[in-house]
């Protein structure tokens, strides 16, 4: 009886995990996506496995220092930048990689989404490393489980992205807020701006009109 509660409880925990890491990954399908778009279909599909797999090693080594990794200055305001660097990539429309070859595209496709999903993830992993109470097994177990469906959405968003070019903008949208947002949340930062009610928002939003606004930028460029 009492190995029965035990296998449940370690069942609602799993549960917890993916639930988080779910409800809290799926800005990350949208990136995946939009870092896909670009390629030719037959090699959107080994994009997408191997940024997964490139996602899933990197989110399990942050999900086993995550504590220690979050509270270190300057990580968050650097992940910001690099965010929005990613963001001003995906939605600027740019053709340089007509000169390039297929495999070069594709590497730096994969490593794009790698690279997106470890900067975005360095919040929702702190939340999925407390409801897995310090079990390294359990927490990498759902992260294994959650990823992938997290990649089906993206596959879904993908689909989307060529009958709805406009999802190109709000997606961009979105990183430009997760980087807003996460850069003010430094603790170098926090020290001098914690008592400002709205900053969180602010910095999201501003984050959000300057990925949109160099995609826009971009755009009109190349039509001129």
């Amino acid at each position: 009886m009492l190995m029965w509660f035990e296998h449940l409880d370690f069942a609602v925990i799993l549960l917890q995990i993916v639930l988080i890491d779910l409800l809290l990954g799926g800005d990350n399908a949208v990136v995946i996506a939009l870092a896909c778009r670009k390629l030719p279909p037959q090699m959107q599909k080994k994009a997408i496995i191997l940024g997964t797999f490139g996602a899933i090693v990197a989110r399990v080594v942050l999900l086993i220092i995550a504590v220690h990794l979050l509270a270190l200055p300057w990580l968050k305001i650097t992940g910001g930048l690099l965010l929005l660097w990613i963001g001003f990539k995906l939605v600027g429309n740019e053709e340089e990689e007509a000169a390039i070859s297929s495999d070069n595209r594709l590497w730096k496709t994969v490593l794009t989404i790698t690279l997106a999903d470890v900067v975005m993830s360095l919040d929702n992993v702190l939340a999925v490393a407390a409801a897995g109470n310090g079990n390294v097994v359990l927490v990498s177990l759902g992260v294994l489980i959650s990823i992938p469906i997290i990649v089906m959405g993206s596959k879904l968003v993908l689909a989307l992205l060529s009958r709805f070019p406009l999802i190109v903008t709000l997606g961009g949208a979105l990183i430009g807020w997760i980087a807003g947002s996460m850069l003010v949340t430094d603790p170098v930062l926090l020290r001098y701006t914690a008592h400002l009610a709205y900053l969180h928002w602010v910095a999201g939003a501003t984050g959000a009109l300057l990925v949109v606004g160099y995609g826009v930028g971009r755009g009109m460029l190349t039509k001129q």
